[in-house]
């Protein structure tokens, strides 16, 4: 790639570029989880359950990682301003689609559809950044300029869509997604040159048997954990097929790829220790990363937060999370070692599951929640970029696009196990509680009748008829033990995963030759995960 070739056109501002690039980035990133910004809202718009919209996250998680590899030769196909436009024009188009339609069977294609897309961005767009930016300080902070934007984008969503939720149907935030692309695609038209990052190279041989397997593994996988919970895993019977169906499809696909002259992922790559343990703290914070996800549950149903109140309350996540990059960026710099890196982000965590542990409770004051909201964005701020970077710099920069996939490949295996325990620990271990207040909560109990005859009384008192009021105080009863349910399942879980960190702190701190090993950029052609 030739840094000296005229890309956008000589009358160009370089902050008008720059402009452009985010422009174009941000209003992709912002449609990754755009369903989760209001699960209950999307699900009664396409009348299906939460667990269809979190798999429509997953299919597009699922379209990213899997068209990854493939999309570089189109990259190096097509001339930069028709790649840009075909596939901007393409999203507009994705995002119209879903702003008519409320079929599932239509929203869950174009979603994967959009992943794939979302590579395309992603690969384009840091390439260009990449090539501009001279020195190796610029390319570690365009780096962490890129993964905060990706790290920021569950909470900047439910910030920036709340009130449009609260206000139009769903549907009309991918209208607003669309008015996003229009500015960029035109400013593209305007000032980049019809010209080639590479030499042409012909799309014969495209692996896109690789490419379908690989979906086909992540899609099932995600599928799997998202609804094995709900499906009674392998008593059922889709999800003993999705099993099977990742066995086989996985064992073609390795085979495949020990014979193949050019491999779709290099699997020499996991020869290497330093990128094998990176993988492991990279998935495992990944999983932890994500239960932030109940604390905003815990908001909504346990505190009676409207969702606004719950995207004000995360601008403090964002703050940290913005915070965490910029530390994590001046460290990398520094080439400190990576274990001063990852024991403090861990202990941030460790700190945020631990207070949050103890303020589950049916009554809260929000100023509580501040301090360990600011310390679990710190937390993964601090951990997510030096540890991709640590994990791609492990690896001979030839293999270097391999290393980012399987970064890529891994943190989807994090966020779909996420989704997966935080679904066990609801469903079953909630009702596991609620069956166990069932047990000790009855009529014949004295201080269950003492409490259903002071509820009873003060419904009365405020104007209710007495046989109404009880069966009233009644339905009380059985909220509160729901409530109850809910802040048990959060304790069991926020329990489980400080566990989770405990024994990831314990390891980093045993592997004597992680405290010789700092984390840097070693290519200006390094390939963003």
């Amino acid at each position: 790639m030739d840094n000296s070739i005229p890309i956008f056109r000589k009358w160009t501002p370089e902050w008008l570029i720059k402009i452009m690039l985010f422009l174009l980035i941000v209003p992709s990133i912002a449609l990754f989880f755009l369903p989760m910004a209001n699960i209950n809202a999307a699900a009664g718009y396409y009348g299906c359950e939460p667990a269809d919209i979190q798999f429509s996250v997953a299919l597009f998680y699922a379209g990213y990682v899997g068209f990854y590899s493939l999309e570089r030769r189109f990259f190096v196909f097509m001339a930069a301003k028709e790649y840009f436009v075909v596939f901007t024009f393409l999203q507009i188009l994705t995002c119209l689609i879903c702003y008519h339609t409320n079929d599932l069977n239509i929203f869950l294609p174009v979603r994967f559809i959009q992943g794939m897309l979302f590579a395309c961005t992603v690969n384009l767009s840091l390439s260009l950044m990449f090539t501009r930016l001279k020195s190796e300080r610029a390319r570690e902070i365009s780096f962490s300029v890129f993964f905060g934007f990706l790290l920021c984008a569950v909470p900047f969503n439910n910030l920036v869509t709340a009130d449009l939720i609260d206000a139009m149907d769903f549907n009309a935030v991918y209208k607003a997604a669309i008015f996003a692309y229009l500015p960029c695609l035109c400013l593209l038209v305007l000032t980049m040159n019809g010209v080639r990052l590479n030499v042409r190279f012909p799309l014969y041989n495209l692996d896109w048997q690789s490419f379908v397997l690989y979906s086909i593994m992540l899609c099932l996988f995600g599928y799997i954990m998202i609804y094995g919970q709900e499906y009674y895993w392998m008593q059922d019977q889709r999800i003993r097929n999705s099993v099977i169906g990742i066995v086989v499809v996985l064992l073609i696909y390795i085979v495949r790829q020990k014979h193949m002259r050019r491999p779709y992922v290099h699997l020499k790559i996991f020869r290497y220790r330093n990128f094998k343990v990176g993988l492991l703290v990279l998935f495992i914070m990944y999983i932890c990363r994500f239960a932030s996800g109940i604390t905003n549950t815990f908001y909504a149903v346990v505190l009676k937060f409207d969702p606004m109140h719950v995207s004000y309350m995360n601008i403090l996540n964002i703050a940290g999370l913005v915070l965490g990059v910029i530390i994590a960026c001046c460290l990398i710099l520094q080439k400190k070692h990576i274990r001063y890196i990852w024991v403090p982000g861990f202990l941030l965590l460790l700190g945020f599951h631990l207070r949050m542990f103890f303020l589950f409770d049916v009554q809260a004051d929000e100023f509580n929640y501040y301090l360990p909201l600011l310390a679990q964005g710190i937390g993964v701020g601090l951990i997510m970029v030096p540890t991709i970077v640590y994990a791609i710099s492990s690896v001979p920069t030839a293999v270097g696009a391999s290393a980012s996939a399987v970064c890529l490949a891994v943190r989807y295996l994090g966020f779909c196990v996420s989704i997966g325990l935080i679904n066990f620990f609801e469903l079953f271990g909630k009702s596991r509680h609620y069956n166990a207040f069932q047990d000790h909560l009855t009529k014949l109990d004295p201080v269950v009748r003492q409490t259903l005859r002071m509820q009873a009384h003060k419904l009365e008192a405020k104007g209710m008829v007495a046989g109404k009021a009880m069966r009233a105080s009644d339905k009380l009863l059985v909220n509160a033990v729901n409530t109850q349910g809910q802040i048990r399942f959060a304790m069991d879980y926020y329990e489980l995963m400080s566990c989770l960190i405990v024994l990831t702190l314990v390891l980093i701190l045993l592997f004597p030759y992680l405290n010789k090993t700092a984390v840097y950029l070693r290519s200006r052609r390094l390939s963003p995960a």
